[in-house]
């Protein structure tokens, strides 16, 4: 009976175990907060994943006066000196945060998600949070307070953490790119198409991808429709999920 009863513990838990990984993740929406003013305005987030930086996008944002919050990596802080000395000259633009030391899921329980392998453990999703943010640091950026985890995807028990370490996390209401991967009338029509209070994200690490230029094409049309573009540190907002209150 007794060996009984220990095999039936057993399955229980591996039951759990299983039940828990394999449970839906979620991928929080963000919100700007209404301002009450004419304009409408948008956020836009870009993700520098790893790789190198498109020039496309970077000069455009500077050339015409398009704030931004970029989300860095570690790995790409270590490659991409120049663009962030461009980034750090103008703090009035670019608000810098925390996107992972790795760009690995922070998600606590093994899986794989759009081919890149989670954190697997509480541990690991701390890991990856902190380190990204003494990667910031250590290249001269500011403390980040925001964190957005590579696919942008999210365990109930992942969010707690992070929330836990400090850090509000970034979802979006429009995926501008497509993870870079759409072509660049399709990332034009989604980005021209935001409304006032959206909060956009795309990618500024694929220089080779058709989506950047329709991202620099669709921001145009929106700064000519009179649209004003905030930061995500400047502005109120609403996250789903409890990532930001």
């Amino acid at each position: 009976m007794r060996m009984l009863g220990r095999f039936l513990i057993g399955v229980g838990l591996a039951a759990l175990v299983s039940s828990s990984a394999s449970a839906a993740l979620l991928e929080p929406r963000l919100h700007l907060k209404p301002s009450g003013e004419s304009s409408p305005r948008v956020a836009l987030t870009l993700d520098a994943c790893g790789g190198k930086t498109d020039t496309r996008i970077l000069s455009a944002l500077v050339e015409n006066k398009i704030p931004a919050t970029i989300f860095v990596t570690g790995m790409w802080l270590k490659r991409n000196g120049e663009a962030l000395a461009i980034m750090k000259a103008h703090p009035e633009l670019f608000e810098l945060e925390n996107h992972g030391a790795r760009h690995i899921p922070a998600v606590d329980t093994p899986r794989s998600i759009y081919g890149l392998k989670s954190a697997g453990s509480a541990e690991a999703v701390q890991a990856e949070v902190e380190a990204g943010a003494l990667a910031l640091t250590a290249h001269g950026g500011a403390a980040p307070t925001w964190f957005r985890g590579a696919t942008a995807q999210y365990s109930p028990t992942s969010i707690a953490l992070i929330r836990g370490l400090g850090f509000k996390i970034a979802g979006y209401s429009i995926n501008g790119d497509g993870g870079s991967l759409l072509g660049a009338h399709e990332t034009d029509r989604r980005v021209s198409a935001a409304r006032d209070g959206d909060v956009i994200i795309a990618h500024i690490n694929q220089p080779t991808h058709a989506a950047g230029g329709g991202l620099v094409k669709g921001l145009l049309k929106l700064k000519a429709k009179g649209y004003a573009f905030v930061r995500l540190n400047d502005v109120d907002d609403s996250g789903t999920d409890g990532t930001t209150n």
